[in-house]
C-alpha cells in the first residue's frame, strides 16, 4: 500500500505536470493543509519540479494571532528556501455576505493579481472541505452548481486555481504532516461552532461518519456528478447565448422569453457568472422574466446583488448599481493648457488641452473613446462639468433644427441610466455639449481657430 507521502507527492504531480512551464503560487496560511503543500512541494521542487515557486500569505488581520501566523510563514518559507509574498487585506461585513465570503474574495483576489503571467495556483483543499462545502449548498437549497462544490480545476482570471489535494482525507493530510514532522497553526476560529462549516465539521460530519464511514467518498462522487451536470448545462447555455447576444454584451428579449423557464434561468444564471455577479435566487429570475413581459414602453430594471438587469428597446443589459451623481459638478479653468478632472462614480476623466489653427474638427466615437474641439470661453465667462440639466433647447452639430436636450439624448437611443451620466459641459448656464456625443452649434470650433480639445476615454 502507497504511503501517505507517496499519495500526496502523486497527487501533486498529476496535476503540475500538465502545466511545466508555468509559475506556481501556493496559497499558504500555515495550517496543516496548506504546510502539507507547502512542504510537499519544496520537495519536489528538489527533486523534480523546474517551475518557478512563489509562496503567498494573505493576512486577514481577524485574529489576534495573525502577526504569529505571518512570521511562522516567514520562517517556513525561509528554511524551504522558497520566496514568500504576504498581502495584507483589510474586511469590510456587508449585508447579506458572510465573514468567510469576504475572506475568500478577498484572498482570491490577491492571489491572482500576484502574477502578471499566467500561473496555477495551488490550495490545500481537501475531501472533507468538499463534503463540507456540499453540505454547506444543500443547507442553503444550491442547485447542480452549488452541488458540485469545488472544482479540482477552475479559472481564476488568467490564471488556474488548482486544487490537487481534493481526492485526500484530512486523515491522510494530517498523518502527512506527523510523519514529516511538520509543525502548524490552529486558527482558535475553526472550533467555533457558530460558523456553519465549523459546526458540519464538528457536529454533523463526526455523526454521519459514525453510522457510514464511507459517507465522504459518497459525498464527493455526488459532488463530481452534478459538477458533470453542470457542464452540460454551461454547453447548452453557451449555444443559447450564443443566439441571443447582441455586440453591446446585451440579450434579445424576444427570443430570450421564448425559451423554457428551466432554460431561461439557466441562461441568466450563466450570463451573470459570465460577469462575475453573484447568482440570483429563483424568486429573483421569475421577478426577471415576468419584468421582461411588460409593456413595450417601460423600462423595468431588476436588483441582483450588486448589479442590476435593464431592459430597453427589446434588450436585456446588466448594469453596476450606479451612484446617484446627478449633484456632482466642478468649475474649471480653461486657461490652464491642458487640464484633467476626474469624474466620479468610475466614469475616468475629461482632458482639456488647447489648441491652435486647428482644422481637424471632427467628432471622433467608437465605444471606449470621444474626440472633438469646442470654440474657447470668454475671459468672464465660468466653465463648469455637471450631471444635470434643465432641458433646454439645443442644436447638435449634426441636426437641423433645434430640439430639447431630452429628446436629443432620446433620438439617439441611449438607455436612461446611461442620461443621467452624460458630463454636459457649460459656459455660465449655458449647454456648450454632452460629452460623449454631441456639441451644441453654437460652440463648435472653426477652422483656424483656437480651441479647446476635448477628450474622453471611458
Amino acid at each position: 500500500m502507497p504511503s501517505v507521502t507517496s499519495l500526496v507527492h502523486a497527487a501533486l504531480t498529476q496535476q503540475i505536470k500538465q502545466h511545466s512551464h508555468c509559475n506556481i503560487i501556493i496559497a499558504y496560511s500555515g495550517g496543516v493543509d496548506s504546510q502539507v503543500l507547502l512542504h510537499a512541494i519544496a520537495q519536489l521542487k528538489k527533486q523534480q519540479l523546474n517551475n518557478n515557486v512563489t509562496v503567498c500569505h494573505v493576512n486577514h488581520g481577524l485574529s489576534n494571532n495573525a502577526g504569529q501566523w505571518q512570521s511562522l510563514a516567514e520562517k517556513e518559507c525561509e528554511k524551504l528556501s522558497l520566496k514568500l509574498v504576504v498581502k495584507k487585506v483589510k474586511i469590510e461585513v456587508r449585508a447579506q455576505q458572510s465573514l468567510e465570503a469576504i475572506a475568500r474574495k478577498l484572498r482570491y483576489s490577491a492571489l491572482e493579481k500576484l502574477s502578471e503571467k499566467p500561473a496555477i495556483i495551488l490550495t490545500g483543499h481537501h475531501r472533507d472541505d468538499q463534503s463540507e462545502t456540499f453540505l454547506l449548498a444543500l443547507k442553503r437549497g444550491g442547485g447542480v452548481k452549488g452541488l458540485s462544490a469545488m472544482a479540482k480545476v477552475s479559472p481564476l482570471g488568467k490564471h488556474l486555481l488548482v486544487r490537487p489535494l481534493l481526492n485526500l482525507s484530512r486523515q491522510q493530510i494530517e498523518q502527512y504532516a506527523i510523519t514529516n514532522n511538520l509543525t502548524w497553526v490552529e486558527d482558535e476560529s475553526n472550533s467555533d461552532v457558530s460558523f456553519d462549516r465549523n459546526f458540519i465539521r464538528h457536529e454533523v460530519m463526526p455523526l454521519l461518519s459514525e453510522r457510514w464511514p464511507s459517507i465522504s467518498s459518497a459525498i464527493n462522487r455526488s459532488a463530481s456528478h452534478c459538477s458533470a451536470g453542470q457542464e452540460l448545462l454551461d454547453e447548452l447555455a453557451t449555444q443559447d447565448l450564443h443566439k441571443i447576444q447582441t455586440n453591446d454584451n446585451g440579450l434579445s428579449i424576444e427570443p430570450l422569453i421564448r425559451l423554457s423557464t428551466a432554460r431561461f434561468n439557466n441562461l441568466i444564471r450563466y450570463f451573470l457568472a459570465q460577469n462575475n455577479c453573484l447568482m440570483p435566487s429563483t424568486e429573483q429570475l421569475h421577478q426577471v422574466r415576468t419584468q421582461l413581459q411588460v409593456a413595450n414602453d417601460k423600462t423595468p430594471m431588476i436588483k441582483v446583488a450588486e448589479h442590476y438587469l435593464r431592459r430597453f428597446k427589446g434588450i436585456l443589459y446588466l448594469t453596476p448599481d450606479y451612484k446617484d451623481i446627478s449633484l456632482w459638478q466642478a468649475a474649471i479653468e480653461l486657461s490652464t493648457v491642458n487640464l484633467s478632472v476626474n469624474l466620479p462614480d468610475n466614469l475616468a476623466k475629461l482632458n482639456f488641452n488647447h489648441h491652435a489653427n486647428n482644422s481637424s474638427k471632427t467628432v471622433r466615437v467608437d465605444n471606449t473613446s470621444w474626440q472633438t474641439y469646442v470654440c474657447l470661453p470668454r475671459k468672464d465667462q465660468t466653465v463648469t462639468v455637471r450631471f444635470n440639466h434643465e432641458n433646454p433647447s439645443c442644436k447638435p452639430d449634426y441636426r437641423q433644427h433645434s430640439r430639447p436636450v431630452k429628446k436629443v439624448l432620446q433620438e439617439l437611443l441611449i438607455p436612461p441610466w446611461q442620461r443621467k451620466r452624460i458630463p454636459f459641459l457649460y459656459y455660465d448656464n449655458e449647454l456648450v455639449a454632452a460629452i460623449g456625443y454631441f456639441v451644441c452649434q453654437d460652440f463648435v470650433a472653426k477652422s483656424n481657430q483656437s480651441s479647446i480639445q476635448i477628450s474622453w476615454n471611458r
